[in-house]
Protein backbone atom coordinates (compact mmCIF):
# COMPACT_ATOMS: atom_id res chain seq x y z
CA UNK A 1 0.00 0.00 0.00
CA UNK A 2 1.05 3.48 -0.95
CA UNK A 3 0.32 6.77 0.70
CA UNK A 4 0.26 10.10 -1.50
CA UNK A 5 0.18 13.17 0.00
CA UNK A 6 2.63 16.43 2.02
CA UNK A 7 3.69 15.30 5.49
CA UNK A 8 2.73 18.69 6.76
CA UNK A 9 -0.88 18.63 5.30
CA UNK A 10 -3.38 17.79 8.80
CA UNK A 11 -5.52 15.29 6.87
CA UNK A 12 -2.41 13.22 5.72
CA UNK A 13 -1.56 13.77 9.19
CA UNK A 14 -4.50 12.10 10.32
CA UNK A 15 -4.79 9.26 8.24
CA UNK A 16 -0.79 8.30 8.16
CA UNK A 17 -1.74 8.30 12.75
CA UNK A 18 -4.87 6.29 11.60
CA UNK A 19 -3.22 3.78 9.79
CA UNK A 20 -0.22 3.55 12.54
CA UNK A 21 -2.30 3.21 15.43
CA UNK A 22 -4.32 0.36 13.32
CA UNK A 23 -1.12 -1.48 12.26
CA UNK A 24 -1.13 -1.25 8.55
CA UNK A 25 1.90 -0.67 7.32
CA UNK A 26 2.61 1.92 4.25
CA UNK A 27 5.08 3.40 1.57
CA UNK A 28 5.05 7.65 1.90
CA UNK A 29 5.08 9.21 -1.36
CA UNK A 30 5.72 13.14 -0.84
CA UNK A 31 4.02 15.38 -3.46
CA UNK A 32 6.81 17.98 -2.39
CA UNK A 33 9.91 15.71 -2.57
CA UNK A 34 9.48 13.47 -5.07
CA UNK A 35 6.45 15.07 -7.69
CA UNK A 36 4.11 13.17 -9.30
CA UNK A 37 4.09 11.84 -12.84
CA UNK A 38 1.19 12.20 -15.40
CA UNK A 39 1.26 8.27 -15.82
CA UNK A 40 0.41 8.01 -12.08
CA UNK A 41 -2.63 10.73 -12.40
CA UNK A 42 -4.09 9.25 -15.27
CA UNK A 43 -4.33 6.23 -13.86
CA UNK A 44 -6.24 7.68 -10.62
CA UNK A 45 -7.98 9.88 -13.02
CA UNK A 46 -9.44 6.45 -15.01
CA UNK A 47 -10.71 5.23 -11.80
CA UNK A 48 -11.89 8.39 -10.20
CA UNK A 49 -12.15 11.05 -12.64
CA UNK A 50 -9.14 13.92 -12.94
CA UNK A 51 -11.98 15.89 -11.57
CA UNK A 52 -11.91 13.99 -7.69
CA UNK A 53 -8.26 14.80 -7.94
CA UNK A 54 -8.35 18.46 -8.23
CA UNK A 55 -8.80 20.45 -4.25
CA UNK A 56 -10.94 23.71 -5.20
CA UNK A 57 -11.27 24.39 -1.73
CA UNK A 58 -7.93 24.66 -0.71
CA UNK A 59 -5.69 28.04 -0.33
CA UNK A 60 -3.08 26.09 -3.71
CA UNK A 61 -6.11 26.70 -5.98
CA UNK A 62 -7.37 29.68 -4.69
CA UNK A 63 -4.03 31.27 -5.30
CA UNK A 64 -3.87 30.11 -8.90
CA UNK A 65 -4.58 33.19 -11.13
CA UNK A 66 -8.11 33.47 -12.17
CA UNK A 67 -6.70 32.62 -15.65
CA UNK A 68 -5.04 28.78 -14.51
CA UNK A 69 -8.35 28.02 -12.92
CA UNK A 70 -10.06 28.93 -16.05
CA UNK A 71 -8.12 26.99 -17.93
CA UNK A 72 -8.45 23.77 -16.41
CA UNK A 73 -11.48 22.03 -18.30
CA UNK A 74 -9.54 18.65 -19.22
CA UNK A 75 -7.50 15.94 -17.89
CA UNK A 76 -4.21 17.31 -20.05
CA UNK A 77 -4.94 20.77 -18.30
CA UNK A 78 -5.81 19.66 -14.62
CA UNK A 79 -2.07 17.06 -14.80
CA UNK A 80 -0.23 20.05 -16.10
CA UNK A 81 -1.48 22.07 -12.58
CA UNK A 82 -1.71 19.36 -10.46
CA UNK A 83 2.33 18.71 -11.51
CA UNK A 84 3.61 22.37 -11.29
CA UNK A 85 1.20 23.10 -7.85
CA UNK A 86 1.22 19.45 -6.14
CA UNK A 87 -0.44 21.04 -3.10
CA UNK A 88 -3.82 21.34 -5.40
CA UNK A 89 -4.26 17.27 -5.42
CA UNK A 90 -6.70 15.82 -2.56
CA UNK A 91 -4.36 14.61 -0.24
CA UNK A 92 -4.21 11.90 0.79
CA UNK A 93 -4.36 9.36 -2.05
CA UNK A 94 -4.18 5.55 -0.50
CA UNK A 95 -3.44 3.31 -3.27
CA UNK A 96 -4.20 -0.42 -2.65
CA UNK A 97 -3.54 -3.16 -5.00
CA UNK A 98 -7.57 -3.21 -5.06
CA UNK A 99 -8.43 0.53 -4.42
CA UNK A 100 -7.75 4.32 -4.78
CA UNK A 101 -9.22 6.11 -1.72
CA UNK A 102 -8.61 10.06 -1.63
CA UNK A 103 -8.94 11.61 1.34
CA UNK A 104 -9.66 10.79 5.06
CA UNK A 105 -12.74 8.54 5.64
CA UNK A 106 -12.55 6.31 8.55
CA UNK A 107 -15.07 4.27 7.09
CA UNK A 108 -13.33 3.93 3.56
CA UNK A 109 -10.17 2.87 5.86
CA UNK A 110 -11.84 0.82 7.37
CA UNK A 111 -13.58 -1.30 4.35
CA UNK A 112 -10.54 -1.37 2.46
CA UNK A 113 -7.73 -1.64 4.93
CA UNK A 114 -9.00 -3.91 7.28
CA UNK A 115 -7.10 -7.45 5.48
CA UNK A 116 -4.02 -5.26 4.99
Amino acid sequence: MKVYGIKNCDTVKKTLSWLYNNGIKYEFHDFKKVGITQEKLKQWADKLGWEALLNKRGTTWKQLSEETRVSVTSPETAFKVMQDKTSVIKRPVIETSENLIIGFDEEALKKHLKNQ
